[in-house]
């Protein structure tokens, strides 16, 4: 039997529709079925590879005993925090407030009007069939206490959203965030802070982009110590490429194995831009490989890409990716075996659990060719594995950071596949996500969910389109930028400056979130700030280029205060700085497209790059720029005041090159 999950389009909701529990999705008839029954709603946020949801969906949700007490007592919601992000941010607030900490699943007990009473996360089951009854019991003999704290509790959200004073991010300030991250680097083992350990993906942009800027060597010796350490890690799939989540542990050894697409879009783009700084063999490595695995793992076939790959396989976490010595002999043979688990760090006693040991590859092997032909042989051996579940929704904000990552890796990569993955997502997301003119938050299997976009939807996708058209010169994707941001602005935008994180015409919650913190993924607030910049740049537009400064100003405070939760604001705060550098190439032969590639090369984070032929409509840095000699031209534009058009790559590089730091520091 089925409850009334078996319609959702969530995967993480389907995971659900044969539990006992008579679960709800969330929206006012659960809230009047709350009403009429005068009865609290019990709301269970997770998403779909998120290990310990799995773990209370095994232990309680699927026991008949729980969802008995369960649908005597509450009316159950179940939400998919992927799906709707605005309601996870406002009672995730409610349980950070509560507790001190957050997580997932997260349990909120909220009064029929939706104010919650009560919240945390993972509960055992006989503490949550004790917390079932102490909530039952407060609802029917304390309930004057339970409504007062309620609104206390709803009022203080209400208050909490409120924008600070703006502050700048200047020079100075920049400096000094590179300054903070240094203090709290981990130098043995990259990254930031202890353990757990995430992939700092926003931060490293941003050193990358300040050292661009300064020449500072310690913020590119911060990023080239952390991206080495991840790749070599068991952080990272060494045989099929991909980042996992985070690392339980500070040296980037046992990861929490689930594969985020957000995570792996943002840390494309940070191996390509530390490739093109430094020409990195092994920067390069991996963000083909991590373009690979986007193209190959996390493909529909609709051409957007999945939300993630589940942390477990049959019901054990890791099953898929941890070895033993024995396993590897088994397919390798016993010397190649004994050969591979010295250079993949993979023990007798293990390092993972069960005896079993992830893969590491913490030096280049000898033989090149040996290791290819190992790593083709364990890979196929471990398709025969039991695989991780797939989230195979598309959500338009992460399709947007991998469209933008897609587009930049096949323009300084030269690979026309990763161009073509990203041009065939974009227009998916455009024709699909696009309802009467408004975004979407999610689809699956080509068809579109209800859930209306996000702040981050729209900035990220911008983000996308913008990188798309730099890197193919095609004025459709400007074009439909310009539509995406032009809703942002009217209806996400605070007067005070800056952006909430849902539209002025959403449905209307206990507050209406905003967040300017960075975290796994950037802010809808720093999203916006970014791709509005950048469009300011391509168009010269001030209208733009105020709303991006009043976005970084909205979370200057925060930035100043806390680096490692503003770093895409701060990578958005070093490109104002630096730009705009408008390079307009135009011509489309051999010649162009040389000039091009050039100015990608570029580690400029001011820089923006057009190419096409003179007066292309609809691109405005192409106007009124001839052709040099009826051959092909740069023009180096800063704010729209344009150098002598250059013919030639050496002297585009002199004009490009002027006033940057030089692309050195440790190689990897």
């Amino acid at each position: 039997m089925t409850n009334r999950l078996a319609d959702a389009t969530s995967p993480y909701l389907l995971q659900h529709k044969d539990n006992p529990v008579d679960w709800w999705e969330w929206g006012e008839e659960a809230f009047a079925e709350a009403r009429r029954r005068d009865v609290p709603v019990m709301l269970s946020v997770g998403y779909a590879a998120c290990h310990w949801c799995h773990v209370m969906a095994h232990e309680s949700f699927e026991d008949q005993a729980v969802a008995a007490a369960v649908n005597a007592s509450v009316v159950p919601v179940k939400v998919d925090r992927e799906e709707r992000p605005d309601i996870d941010a406002v009672y995730m607030q409610a349980t950070t407030a509560m507790t001190g900490q957050g997580g997932w699943p997260m349990t909120c007990f909220l009064t029929p009007a939706g104010e919650p009473f009560f919240c945390g996360t993972y509960y055992p089951k006989a503490q949550f069939l004790q917390l079932l009854a102490a909530v039952a019991d407060a609802w029917t003999t304390r309930r004057e206490e339970v409504l007062t704290s309620s609104a206390a509790i709803a009022q203080f959200l209400g208050s909490a959203v409120e924008a600070g004073d703006p502050a700048a991010v200047d020079a100075a300030a920049l400096d000094a965030a590179a300054d903070r991250l240094a203090a709290g680097f981990d130098a043995r083992h990259g990254g930031f802070g202890g353990s757990p350990k995430f992939p700092p993906s926003m931060v490293l942009e941003f050193l990358l982009r300040h050292h661009a800027r300064t020449g500072s060597p310690g913020s590119l010796d911060m990023v080239t110590s952390t991206c080495e350490a991840m790749a070599r890690g068991g952080v990272y799939d060494q045989l099929a490429g991909g980042f996992a989540r985070y690392s339980v542990d500070a040296a980037w050894v046992v990861p929490h194995f689930e594969k985020m697409l957000y995570d792996n879009a943002q840390l494309l783009r940070v191996y390509l831009h530390l490739y093109r700084a430094t020409g990195s063999g092994l920067a390069e490595r991996v963000a083909r490989e991590t373009a690979d695995f986007l193209l190959r793992d996390l493909g529909t076939p609709e051409g957007a890409f999945a939300s993630s790959l589940d942390a477990d396989a049959a019901g054990v976490e890791g099953l898929t990716y941890a070895w033993t010595p024995a396993e590897l002999a088994a397919v390798l043979g016993a010397e190649d075996g004994e050969r591979a688990a010295a250079l993949l760090g993979v023990t007798a006693g293990g390092t993972f659990e069960r005896g079993t040991s992830t893969l590491q590859l913490r030096s280049d092997p000898d033989d090149a060719a040996w290791w290819a032909g190992a790593r083709d042989r364990l890979l196929t051996a471990r398709a025969g594995r039991p695989q991780p579940g797939r989230d195979d929704k598309a959500v338009t904000s992460w399709n947007g950071l991998a469209i933008a990552a897609l587009a930049e890796a096949g323009a300084l990569l030269g690979e026309e596949r990763y161009l073509a993955a990203a041009r065939t997502c974009a227009a998916f997301v455009l024709g699909a996500h696009l309802v009467d003119g408004r975004l979407r938050r999610a689809s699956r299997q080509g068809v579109v969910g209800n859930a209306a976009a996000v702040a981050d939807d729209h900035g990220n996708l911008a983000e996308g389109l913008l990188a798309l058209h730099q890197a193919t010169g095609e004025p459709r994707w400007l074009e439909a930028a310009k539509g995406v941001l032009e809703t942002a602005l009217a209806h996400f935008a605070d007067a005070a400056g800056g952006f909430y994180d849902v539209a002025n015409d959403a449905e209307r919650l206990v507050t209406r979130p905003r967040n300017g913190a960075d975290n796994a993924e950037p802010a809808g607030q720093s999203a916006l700030a970014g791709a509005l910049l950048t469009y300011s740049a391509l168009t010269g537009s001030p209208r733009h280029r105020a709303a991006a400064d009043a976005a970084v100003a909205a979370a200057g405070t925060l930035a100043r205060a806390e680096p490692r939760f503003a770093g895409w604001t701060l990578a958005v705060a070093e490109a104002a700085l630096a730009g705009p550098l408008q390079v307009a190439v135009v011509g489309e032969d051999e010649a162009a497209r040389e000039l091009a590639d050039a100015a990608r090369a570029s580690t400029s984070p001011g820089l923006v790059l057009t190419a096409g032929m003179p007066d292309a409509p609809g691109v405005p840095l192409l106007a009124d720029r001839p052709l040099v000699g009826g051959g092909s031209a740069a023009y180096v534009c800063r704010g729209f005041v344009c150098d002598r058009p250059v013919t030639d790559v050496a002297d585009l590089r002199r004009a490009l090159g002027s006033g940057l730091a030089p692309a050195t520091g440790p190689a990897l």
